[in-house]
């Protein structure tokens, strides 16, 4: 192995034992627990190298070091073989998630799994409603003057609403309003669905045209994004287990994923389905989670329909962490996608 190939060996040994260790790691340790076949002398110079480099660093008590968010970049960057699950780990996802009775649920479900799997904190975005197309529109008459909608989207997503229509509807009439609102809906993507809705009333017959402004009045509420489902947030309490590793900085970051803003831009960046991304320390742009390191990946098959990842230390294990963003990503994206 070249110069480059056996320091990046020593490094890759200083990230792997200082994430499963939490202590700084020296030369004599490498030799011991790795096979990299070179004298103690050759490691101490290589360490010296990446030092320089900025790619390790010396905490002031230690004769070890510890990888710098440089050092773990080149290391993510690097990443070869990404730690595939086990078939036992790809079981236990998959029937965890098919038990899901609908789309809060795979999103509840998912987050709790990836909270688990990465002992990191969790996070799940909502189908973007731009994103979705309406599958089916239903229209049902509860009573002469009360109909009620149900919007199914492709994401999964279920809405229900109720409308008092002030006037009375025969049953005949009930059935025309469904038809016009399945044309103008089914099948379009929520932007122009919501559009195409709008329109509806200045062409429609005379006698329905009453109905129709309320119902669409109601239908493009109902395809407008609601800011407050955006996200589902879970395991925090992992981030206490592992508070050594935010000097300082625990409750800036605990306060950064409240702040679900920040979180949302994140995993919005998250455009494409199966490409993990990660961002380590001082790569992100929100100043609280410059002590973290964050893993995105869009879900859904072909265009994303959201983003999920994990929050968690720079001291991470990443091709773990990688493989188990990027597994349950697939699933949740297969199950909605599939329904």
């Amino acid at each position: 192995m070249n110069a480059d190939e056996r320091r990046f060996a020593v490094l890759r040994a200083i990230v792997a034992d200082y994430v499963s260790t939490q202590e700084p790691v020296g030369s004599k340790a490498i030799v011991d627990r790795h096979n990299l076949g070179v004298s103690s002398a050759t490691v101490r110079n290589d360490m010296a190298v990446l030092e320089e480099d900025g790619l390790i660093a010396q905490p002031h008590t230690s004769a070890g070091r510890i990888p710098t968010d440089k050092g773990y970049r080149q290391f993510v960057d690097r990443i070869s073989q990404v730690k595939p699950l086990s078939s036992a780990e790809k079981r236990a996802v998959q029937t965890f998630l098919d038990g899901a009775v609908d789309l809060d649920d795979v999103l509840r479900r998912s987050v709790r799994l990836l909270a688990q799997l990465t002992r990191q904190v969790a996070v799940v975005q909502y189908p973007t409603l731009t994103r979705s197309t309406v599958r089916h529109l239903e229209v049902v008459q509860l009573t002469p003057a009360r109909l009620m909608l149900v919007l199914i989207t492709d994401s999964g997503r279920v809405d229900q609403r109720v409308v008092d229509l002030g006037d009375v509807l025969a049953d005949a009439d009930v059935a025309r309003l469904r038809e016009m609102l399945g044309n103008a809906l089914n099948g379009r993507k929520l932007a122009e669905a919501s559009a195409a809705v709008a329109e509806l009333p200045d062409t429609a017959p005379e006698d329905l045209r009453t109905p129709l402004l309320h119902l669409a009045t109601v239908l493009i509420e109902t395809l407008v994004e609601h800011p407050e489902e955006r996200m589902v947030l879970g395991g925090t309490a992992n981030l206490t287990r592992s508070h050594t590793d935010f000097p300082g900085s625990l409750r800036q970051v605990l306060e950064a994923l409240e702040e679900q803003v920040v979180v949302m831009r994140l995993l919005a960046a998250s455009q494409d389905s199966g490409l993990v991304t990660v961002r380590i320390g001082e790569e992100n742009e929100a100043e609280d989670l410059r002590t973290a390191s964050v893993v995105t990946v869009g879900y859904g098959s072909g265009t994303p329909l959201g983003g999920m990842g994990v929050v968690g230390p720079t001291r991470m294990d990443y091709p773990g962490t990688i493989s188990a963003v990027h597994a349950v990503a697939r699933y949740v994206g297969e199950i909605l996608t599939g329904r």
